[in-house]
């Protein structure tokens, strides 16, 4: 009878240490939950299915306006990793211990253009005093919502530096995010939009009729960091892989501009 109970013990003690080595590969194949801007989404999933092929870890991406993400994240929304398109919403949640800052790092840079359905001959001048309202006329300008999605904040920096912005700001389509903006002009809903430059790269269906001054906006930098909460490993192994060479040679192949300063 005590041969038989000790047995049964050993062999319940196997299943649990075969039970426990079966779950550590699991635990360390833990996936990476990432919040990232909407205009990062190619080069981003790119990135994670090459990180996946070489590593195993999986990346689970979300992608919506930084502003959308940020107060998900303020919400108590899962995520270990934050890439924004400006640096007001990194700052939101830095502001509220919402990261962990010693992992903040400006990541990339990007170009503001306006663009048109492809096959438009309008050109506009971005100038001081420029056409670019005329060329609206009864139709609409497509860009992220300025009161908050960052392409749109940028927009009307440029314009009001241009001296436009009062004449479009009636004629605004506001979209929730940048790719929205996009494939209003792309369905040939609006005439013209405001996006980055890397997006316009992404869509066959629409065409750069021009490329706003650097000077004429603050500059458009893209955030990286970890959440406070993250107790994922992997997570910060996914952020070193973006910063490396090979990470940031996706980037440009996207027409981002990689940047290797911490704030």
């Amino acid at each position: 009878m005590e041969n038989a109970m000790a047995v049964k013990r050993w062999v319940s003690a196997l299943v649990v240490g075969v039970g426990l080595l079966a779950a550590a590969p699991a635990a360390m194949a833990q996936d990476v939950l990432v919040l990232a801007a909407a205009s990062t989404k190619n080069a981003v999933d790119l990135l994670a299915a090459q990180f996946k092929a070489k590593s195993g870890v999986g990346v689970t991406s979300s992608f919506a306006a930084s502003s959308a993400l940020a107060k998900q994240i303020e919400n108590g929304a899962p995520a270990d990793l934050f890439l924004s398109a400006d640096l007001d919403w990194m700052d939101y949640l830095h502001k509220r211990n919402l990261i962990k800052t010693d992992s903040r790092i400006n990541l990339l840079g990007n170009a503001l253009v306006v663009i048109a359905p492809k096959g438009s001959t309008l050109k506009p001048e971005l100038t001081p005093g420029g056409n670019l309202p005329a060329l609206i006329g009864d139709g609409r300008l497509a860009t992220g919502d300025p009161s908050n999605v960052p392409v749109g904040k940028y927009a009307q920096a440029a314009l009001q530096s241009l001296g436009q912005w009062a004449q479009v700001e009636p004629k605004l389509a506001r979209a929730d995010n940048v790719r929205a903006a996009l494939a209003l002009v792309s369905r040939g809903e609006a005439p013209l939009g405001i996006v980055y430059s890397t997006d316009a790269a992404v869509d066959p269906g629409v065409t750069v009729v021009g490329v706003f001054p650097a000077d004429s906006h603050p500059a458009i930098v893209y955030p990286a960091a970890l959440t406070a909460t993250t107790t994922n490993p992997n997570a910060a192994k996914f952020l070193e892989y973006l910063t490396s060479a090979e990470g940031q040679a996706v980037f440009q192949q996207f027409g981002f501009v990689p940047m290797t300063k911490t704030p």
